[in-house]
């Protein structure tokens, strides 16, 4: 059992009171990590508001070079840590490569890689307009502190994808992981420290009180958060009180449409991999396809046996490609769904029941049979279960990938991509992939419409989001 702490300030903290953190594979309890209180959650504010001045007066060039560290950092730390996130997220170690399971050591690769991609960017003032008369330019500003609130999920890799943009801009960083992955978050932390001067990378941890300390603290300026919708509400009501800004990332329940021209046997691998990676636990995972009746029972039946050939297990054992969901708590959401669609009349292709044993283990799951409407279809499921749902008529499947209050992701999967394309741009969706879904890069800007949140990460939309914007206007 591994026993982690809080940086603040360049210093490890303990605290009196530690919460335990279990294998989902198997309920064991893995590690422990401190249940911060208020003491601690004003300490590290504290410590990142004192060292914030100094760090955005350094130059871009000084900021750059010290991303390269902590990239070098992870790397070094690599397999120590996707070995903790498999214990604690439960995701296979997999591997790196197209010929990969997408696991833990995936999650570490693109931490590596995510880091390097953000220190190339830059932050250039902007000429917005001159004349003979003046001279204005947009410069970008540090925010000061930026609270960074991760989830379970991908509990490393969006963490980066807080903390990195944020302190590349000149801004310094409090992160509070999840409860449910506490433990890898805060030694990904204190890697990511290691490489930085004291107070610029700092933690707290422990549950949802802690993080309501934290977005209260009216010496935050800044906050980023990728959760569910009811606990982004709470914080957005917290930050208005300070009027603190903030980048909300609230999920979505994304759609993908197949159109009657696509070759089934082709996408197959596309879609199990979008509706299914890290067991379907992805903001951005594919949640309702919707199929042209010519079609249907081929995909089902391509999708079936791919699930089939795909082993599931703890994923510390070699050649396992799917492990449990994360908590109880989402294992016992996503069985009332399956149950709730079972009992309205629904057909269970495969998976479907809770397996007997340890963990927190759900077979990957087909649903057809099954209309919008159903609570499967209308609710983000956030496991390893597809609905599938038939269409006879294009618009009548654009008409309810659109009809959700959310809007994070989307796709068309088509033969003929001048066609895809038509109608991706009739979804209502921050992002709509064609042949693809998920696939999220460094470079392309990110974020969702309507109750899936606002703001952009990733790029220099992303980086821009993390900065205030200052004109300087010259009379000439």
């Amino acid at each position: 059992m591994y026993t982690t702490g809080n940086i603040i300030g360049g210093q490890l903290r303990t605290a009196e009171r530690l919460l335990d953190s279990r294998n989902p594979a198997n309920g064991e309890v893995m590690g422990r990590f401190p249940q911060s209180d208020a003491i601690e959650v004003a300490a590290a504010v504290a410590a990142a508001r004192n060292a914030q001045p100094a760090w955005a007066a350094l130059d871009l060039e000084q900021r750059r070079a010290a991303l390269h560290r902590v990239a070098d950092a992870i790397a070094a730390n690599a397999e120590w840590l996707a070995t903790l996130v498999t214990q604690e997220q439960g995701r296979p170690l997999g591997g790196v490569g197209p010929d990969q399971v997408p696991g833990s050591r995936f999650e570490l690769w693109g931490c590596e890689a995510w880091t390097r991609a953000t220190a190339s960017l830059t932050l250039a003032p902007e000429v917005v307009f001159e004349d003979e008369t003046r001279r204005d330019e947009l410069h970008r500003k540090p925010f000061g502190v930026v609270a960074a609130i991760a989830p379970w999920n991908w509990p490393l890799m969006i963490s980066i994808w807080q903390v990195i943009p944020a302190i590349f801009a000149g801004n310094t960083v409090v992160l509070k992981p999840s409860e449910y992955t506490s433990v890898c978050g805060l030694e990904l932390a204190k890697v990511i420290a290691g490489a930085l001067p004291p107070g610029v990378m700092n933690t707290v941890s422990g549950d949802g009180s802690v993080g309501a300390l934290l977005v209260e603290d009216p010496q935050v300026n800044k906050i980023m958060f990728t959760g569910s919708g009811a606990t982004g509400a709470r914080i957005v009501a917290a930050a208005a009180r300070n009027l603190t800004p903030t980048t909300m990332e609230l999920g979505g329940n994304d759609a993908a449409i197949v159109l009657d021209d696509a070759d089934p046997k082709a996408i197959a691998p596309g879609l199990f991999w979008g509706a299914f990676l890290n067991m379907g636990q992805t903001c951005a995972c594919a949640k309702r396809l919707y199929v042209p009746d010519a079609l249907h029972d081929q995909i089902v039946a391509e999708l079936q046996a791919i699930i089939a050939a795909t082993p599931m297990g703890d994923g510390l054992q070699p050649g396992i490609a799917m492990g449990p969901v994360q908590n109880r708590m989402q294992l016992q959401k996503v069985a009332a769904l399956v149950d709730s669609a079972r009992e309205d009349g629904a057909t269970i292709v495969c998976g479907g029941r809770l397996p007997d044993g340890p963990g927190n283990f759900y077979p990957l799951t087909l649903v057809t049979d099954i209309r919008d409407g159903a609570r499967l279809v209308d609710e983000e499921q956030f496991g390893p279960v597809l609905p599938i749902i038939r269409y006879s008529e294009l618009e009548e499947a654009i008409a309810n990938a659109n009809r959700l209050d959310v809007g994070l992701g989307a796709s068309v999967w088509s033969s003929d991509s001048a066609r895809a394309a038509q109608i991706a741009t009739r979804l209502q969706a921050g992002t709509v992939w064609i042949n693809q879904h998920g696939m999220v890069h460094p470079m392309v800007p990110f974020g969702g419409v309507k109750r899936s949140g606002w703001g952009l990460e990733f790029g220099n939309e992303g980086l821009k989001s993390v900065t205030q914007p200052q004109v300087i206007s010259l009379k000439k």
